[in-house]
């Protein structure tokens, strides 16, 4: 580790310009031309490397870049360094949110979530190739991670199969890798009503919007705690003016597991739906559409051997679980090892104080290179 840290300290100018210009192509998920470019630059800096790059092109969303280091190998040889290219940042976004430096923090839109990540593993890539260590690996950049993950989910999917193991370039989690991830899902609640005007005709109306207020409160009860399932109705919307019956109420609501045997449990609750008006008519859309990335034995073991590399270098590497996903979910759900969290220190994703802390990139660039030479 400290032959790899040395190689590594090396290359912090080129890291840091990098990820300047990285952050400077605004690249958020709806913008296919602005995610592109941003897919462009990373494969030209592959390409110093030697990388082969594959365009998986897509109508809607950027292309996914599939992006691989070395030979072929024998059997799962691979390790996977998984990222995404996309922000939540509209674009414009830039000029009110600037890339700059102060107290030891880096800001800039999506610096944190996470395109540090990507710099990072081009860098542990290089550090390993000037020693001589490196093995089979694919770095695959998603285009629409923060959007759910529609186009690039089976090409996530279809690579990973041919891994050892997955390292997943989100942020950390303080300071911590991430073991275990929430499950998610989405669910549209739709009802119709009968309008009336609330004055005049009162009785001959049914409100979508009371129909909706009873369904709010009962899915609020599918909450449990206790087994890590929440439930949240995050936007509601209906109803015309204050003195017309509402004839229609829309929600939309927010699920999370940590248990893949929760997902066609939580389902079926949402599918069992029923109006207590019988004039009014439910539609329920929606599904787990992210699966719970579970604390399995395959990712335990990668987290020990972090730990002891942290250990090596000279700090203390925790663990930690979250509530939110990512692509890593997917990984893990197939079941190849996935190891989250990989990626740069900081704070402030998806918010306007988006930062990382400088002082952290090399020696979580350096713990990266590390992983993917002990990997078995």
């Amino acid at each position: 580790m400290q032959e790899i840290s040395r190689a590594v300290n090396e290359t912090e100018g080129r890291l840091l310009q990098r990820l300047r210009a990285l952050v400077e192509v605004e690249s958020p998920s709806e913008d296919k031309a602005g995610v592109d470019r941003a897919g462009t630059l990373v494969a030209g800096w592959a390409s110093e490397l030697g990388a082969k790059v594959k365009r998986h092109k897509q109508r809607s969303f950027g292309d996914v870049l599939e992006v691989k280091f070395g030979a072929a190998g024998r059997g799962r040889s691979r390790v996977m360094l998984l990222t995404h290219l996309d922000t939540v940042w509209p674009k414009g976004t830039l000029a009110k949110m600037p890339w700059r430096e102060a107290d030891g923090k880096i800001y800039g839109p999506g610096i944190l979530d996470m395109k540090a990540g990507v710099v990072m593993a081009l860098e542990a890539i290089a550090a390993l190739q000037q020693l001589t260590k490196m093995r089979p690996v694919t770095l695959l950049l998603n285009s629409d991670e923060e959007v759910g993950s529609t186009v690039s989910r089976p090409v996530t999917e279809a690579v990973a199969r041919e891994c050892a193991a997955v390292f997943v370039l989100e942020p950390a989690q303080v300071l911590a890798y991430k073991t275990s991830r929430k499950g998610v899902g989405y669910f549209d609640l739709h009802v119709e009503g009968v309008a009336a005007h609330s004055g005049v005709d009162f009785e001959r109306g049914h409100s979508a919007v009371l129909e909706m207020a009873r369904l709010i409160e009962k899915i609020s009860g599918f909450t449990d705690l206790r087994r890590g399932i929440t439930v949240n109705a995050g936007v509601v919307a209906g109803g015309t003016r204050s003195n017309v019956v509402a004839a229609e109420c829309r929600a939309e609501v927010d699920a999370r597991i940590m248990k893949l045997s929760d997902a066609a449990r939580v389902e079926k609750m949402f599918r069992s739906l029923k109006v207590t008006d019988e004039a009014c008519k439910l539609t329920v859309s929606g599904g787990i559409n992210r699966p719970p990335m579970e604390r399995k034995p395959g990712t335990v073991a990668l987290f020990r051997k972090a730990r002891a590399l942290a250990s090596e270098m000279g700090f203390v590497l925790d663990e930690a679980a979250t509530g939110g996903g990512s692509d890593g979910n997917f990984t893990a759900a197939i079941g190849i090892p996935t190891l989250d969290g990989m990626g740069a220190v900081g704070a402030g994703a998806h918010a306007a104080h988006e930062h990382v802390v400088k002082k952290h990139l090399l020696e979580r660039t350096a713990l990266l290179a590390g992983m993917i030479a002990a990997v078995d």
